[in-house]
């Protein structure tokens, strides 16, 4: 027998488990290709109504990782009857993320609770808890299949909230993520609702290689399957790293 056929008759006999990544480690590595533990951007959030009206909001954001907590600032700088508006979150590795809002109008500082995570963000399709980082633990993975999505070959990713709890905090039941094979980027999401129907779509576009090997999105769209609204978020200036101390990242910084 051939060197070759006897190769074939092993490989037969072999669970394919053993060769096959599964849905929770090709999440993580998706995760892990966008990840930088600390950067600074600026950004115009556009917000279209189902008629296609639309409100800019411009946005600075700054994140540095300190210990095992990922420290996040994101503070609205324009138009004028929003500016001021800031939002605080501490993203711990696993417990549930601590974020507040300062709202200029009304001058105070407030905990935004685990039920208004999964809420709007500034009124976009967005919600607070987009601004934050998954954590992978919350949910249960599964790998649907594959789909050839604009031209790039892709996983779809099945991730099912927990428990109840983790579903109100995020404010929706699932996701399916459609994330590419050989570089891991994450290319298109679909959002369901508490009921399992189609809430949103998000498309993520316009990766650019950093000079650390990671990559960046600069055009993201959420969406509404539901209600004809989106919103698109286009980064203006991205800074790979940050030199702002810790005290930049306090809940008294948010009134600055």
């Amino acid at each position: 027998m051939k060197i070759k056929n006897i190769v074939l008759l092993i490989t037969a006999f072999v669970p394919v488990s053993i060769y096959a990544q599964t849905a929770r480690e090709i999440s993580e590595k998706s995760a892990g290709v966008i990840d930088y533990e600390s950067m600074e951007m600026v950004t115009t959030l556009k917000i279209y109504d189902a008629k296609g009206g639309e409100r800019i909001r411009q946005v600075t954001t700054a994140t540095k990782k300190f210990g095992e907590t990922n420290k996040t600032m994101i503070k609205i700088i324009g138009p004028p009857e929003v500016k001021g508006t800031a939002i605080l979150i501490f993203d711990h590795e696993n417990i549930s993320d601590d974020m507040w809002i300062y709202i200029p109008a009304i001058r105070r500082t407030r905990r935004i609770v685990n039920t208004e995570k999964g809420r709007s963000f500034m009124g976009s399709e967005y919600t607070n808890i987009d601004m934050s980082k998954p954590n992978l633990d919350d949910f249960q993975y599964r790998i649907l299949g594959t789909e050839n999505y604009e031209g790039a070959l892709c996983w779809k990713i099945e991730s099912v909230c927990k428990n109840e709890t983790i579903e109100d905090e995020n404010g929706f039941s699932k996701k399916i993520s459609y994330i590419q094979q050989g570089n891991y980027l994450c290319h298109k999401i679909e959002i369901y609702d508490l009921n399992g129907e189609l809430h949103k779509t998000q498309y993520i576009r316009q990766y650019k290689k950093q000079p650390s090997g990671k990559y960046f999105a600069y055009h993201m769209e959420m969406k509404n399957e539901q209600n004809g609204r989106k919103s698109v978020l286009i980064v203006d200036k991205f800074q790979p790293g940050s030199d702002l101390p810790e005290s930049a990242f306090t809940t008294s910084m948010l009134e600055k």
